[in-house]
């Protein structure tokens, strides 16, 4: 699918991050979003008090389920690990790691629809923290270069800040990816938002102009007086830069 070629609907590219500590709140929230979001992100603190049992049961209820583990270990783990979850339904696995594990991952993933998503570089971090880590380039370089492995050993996509979008879109566009390469993006903030511990940050319109295709949205939506209406909002921007970016 081409993403730059054919309508798109925003309503079904905007992702919740269920970021709460219990099932009886990521519930609640589920249930106040219905109508507005569909696509939901289970990451480790959920996933660590619900287990699979909300993901499957998400999944049962017709959502979308985006699994953001970040799975990095030894490739057979990895292999086994990503098997299991795509067992269960979600329709987006992060994962983390060198050559050896994105192979062990795409293994693991089979002939299921599961779609493997690699990290690049957190939204937390920025050029200091990368030389911290030993790597002398910009965080732009170290995207596009993990962007071109995961792209190189068949990984649908990659999780990048809007900041490097444009360069991963281009990338994907060079080895005749096009839209089909999934560039995933957090760190979203509409204006008036705090920053948090995000250092690369992007408003949902800016986001989808510089190239995402999916936007993962937390705090600002959970931490709304209306949270139905935050995302309603954060649809409608986002809807306006898919059809000005299709034009």
């Amino acid at each position: 699918m081409d993403t730059t070629a054919v309508s798109v609907n925003a309503r079904e590219r905007l992702i919740f991050a269920l970021d709460l500590p219990s099932v009886e709140q990521a519930r609640e929230f589920v249930r106040q979003l219905e109508g507005a979001v569909s696509f939901f992100k289970i990451g480790m603190e959920l996933y660590v008090s619900s287990g699979p049992g909300l993901v499957e049961e998400l999944v049962q209820q017709g959502h979308k389920v985006f699994l953001d583990l970040k799975y990095y270990d030894v490739p057979e783990t990895v292999k086994r690990a990503v098997s299991r979850a795509a067992s269960l339904g979600p329709t987006f696995l992060t994962i983390h790691g060198d050559t050896k594990i994105i192979k062990a991952a795409v293994e693991g993933r089979g002939n299921s629809d599961l779609k493997l998503l690699a990290v690049t570089a957190l939204t937390s971090l920025d050029t200091h923290d990368l030389r911290e880590m030993g790597f002398d380039g910009t965080v732009e370089e170290f995207v596009v270069k993990r962007a071109g492995k995961a792209l190189e050993l068949g990984c649908d996509g990659v999780i990048t800040s809007a900041n490097e979008a444009g360069k991963v879109r281009d990338l994907a566009e060079r080895h005749r990816h096009q839209g089909g390469f999934l560039i995933v993006t957090p760190g979203i903030r509409p204006q008036g938002s705090t920053t948090d511990d995000h250092k690369r940050l992007a408003s949902p319109g800016n986001a989808i102009g510089a190239g995402a295709d999916y936007l993962v949205v937390g705090r600002p939506i959970r931490d709304s007086a209306d949270p139905h209406e935050k995302a309603e909002s954060i649809i409608r921007e986002m809807q306006a830069a898919f059809d000005q970016r299709n034009d």
